[in-house]
């Protein structure tokens, strides 16, 4: 029988009147019992939260690195365990749950080395005008207060961490909101949390209920509240508190763009391969999954051909399984919504190259070709193994259809001419552009986030950090420099 899992309140391990089931989206086993936070307990973590605000914005950046560095080790010692965790409670291949695994190593490693030079504050002469004269401004950041920090099953760690390991590295508070589906790999986190010497109340991780959400988002103790998830909920969260500093990474329907000069039998071999496996990489449960392959009508056929084939050597089933790629969507819905969205796609008349199957919670492999512009599919995020092809004559042409969504996450752009590359750099309407590969390319360093509806605001540690923080300046009088 599988053990309850407590969860974290203030830094200590607590337990609720209630308790909830995770099963394995691929074969329905019992992962875990977690118990859920009652009402009073949500109030003493936010409490605590709020009360220790001064003391852990104070404390010596060394303290907050220290803790960091432990966290990233442990994750590094408990890399199979945690990766065996994340499988299991989210159907993600071992492979992809082992690399999870390794980008938190990081993610809290960048926070770490973060932390030690942030806020060092900034000199600036205000002499440049007479009434300036003897006058010098310093200028440092400062947390706005404590963080709610929501995050989705899609990363159940990683995505955890790029919310976890900013507010500690500037000192602000954090209550964790983990997805319903996957709270597990956010309680182990914790458990490494637990064994740093942060202040009680710095940190707490409560699986509460989706319903549970609304009270902690309009809670004024809680002045940030950074999310990742769906737009819907992402803006509707923005509308109830428009006074607060909200950060939303809400996904999108990202392109791989293949050029006219991307036209060797090698080049084309490269595009297919990293555009079949980044469509179905996290059964294509990614924000910046491929979903949009817009290739140039010189290479369209042959491109084509081969994105197909590779497609078809996607190796799915059991997610433990070392030589699986695509395993099972979070559940039997997920998988039923992207199969709807296919189905109404070939009705309309677009031509179904290969997959269009659903098994349960697992979806097929999916190519698409001529997808009618009215269709879901072509409008919207579809958040599975489902990508769709379609041919253009020339760089504006595909530019265009890249800029032709609602949202504005990432894109890859295959092509070796380096105008080219600054001229998709200058008019993408993205925040990212991967230029030679597939639009799924993160380092866990770099600025990540969107334009239009795929959010607001940047996650990577170093932005994140920024996010959580203002500026507040100090003006000297009366010096001699």
């Amino acid at each position: 029988m599988t053990s309850t899992h407590a969860f974290w309140l203030a830094g200590r391990q607590a337990t609720g009147e209630d308790s909830f089931d995770v099963h394995s989206p691929w074969d329905g086993r019992l992962v875990g019992t977690v118990s859920v936070p009652t009402d009073a307990q949500v109030e003493e973590a936010v409490a605590a939260a709020h009360a220790v605000t001064a003391e852990f914005s104070a404390t010596p950046a060394h303290v907050r690195a220290t803790a960091l560095d432990h966290v990233s080790k442990r994750l590094a010692e408990r890399t199979e365990e945690i990766a065996q965790l994340i499988s299991a409670e989210n159907g993600k291949p071992i492979k992809w749950a082992r690399g999870e695994v390794g980008r938190a190593v990081s993610v809290f490693r960048f926070a770490a080395e973060e932390a030690r030079r942030f806020n060092g504050g900034e000199a600036q002469r205000l002499d440049t005008d007479a009434g300036g004269v003897g006058r010098l401004a310093l200028t440092r950041r400062f947390v706005k207060g404590p963080v709610l920090g929501i995050a989705p099953f899609n990363f159940p760690l990683n995505l955890c961490a790029h919310k976890v390991a900013p507010a500690i590295a500037v000192g602000a508070p954090i209550i964790l909101k983990p997805a319903p589906a996957t709270p597990l790999s956010a309680l182990i986190l914790g458990e490494l949390l637990a064994e740093t010497d942060l202040p009680a109340g710095s940190w707490s991780v409560l699986p509460v209920a989706n319903e549970k959400m609304p009270a902690l988002v309009k809670d004024e103790r809680l002045p940030v509240i950074s999310f990742t998830g769906s737009d819907k909920v992402g803006y509707a969260i923005q509308r109830s508190v428009p006074h607060k500093h909200c950060t939303l990474e809400l996904g999108g329907n990202a392109a791989a763009v293949v050029l006219a000069d991307w036209a060797s039998e090698a080049d084309l071999d490269w595009a297919a391969t990293r555009i079949a496996t980044f469509s179905n990489y996290q059964a294509g449960q990614s924000c910046i999954s491929v979903q949009r392959v817009i290739a140039d009508a010189s290479v369209y056929d042959r491109l084509v051909e081969k994105v197909v084939a590779k497609v078809r050597e996607q190796v799915t089933g059991d997610p433990g399984d070392v030589a699986t790629d695509v395993g099972p969507l979070v559940s039997e819905d997920a998988a039923k919504r992207v199969e709807s969205w296919v189905e109404e796609a070939v009705s309309a008349g677009a031509e179904l190259l290969t997959g269009g199957k659903r098994d349960g919670a697992s979806y097929e492999p999916t190519v698409i070709a001529d997808l009618p512009a009215d269709t879901t599919l072509a409008r919207e995020e579809v958040f599975g193994p489902v990508l769709t092809l379609t041919k253009v004559d020339g760089t504006d042409a595909a530019f265009a259809a890249v800029n032709d969504s609602k949202f504005g996450l990432q894109t890859g752009v295959f092509t070796r001419d380096i105008q080219t590359a600054f001229r998709a750099h200058r008019e993408l309407e993205v925040g990212g552009v991967i230029v030679g590969d597939a639009p799924s390319y993160r380092a866990d360093q770099m600025p990540y986030g969107g334009v239009k509806q795929s959010g607001v605001g940047r996650e990577g540690v170093r932005y994140a950090m920024d996010d959580y923080t203002y500026e507040r300046v100090l003006v000297l009088t009366g010096l001699d420099i």
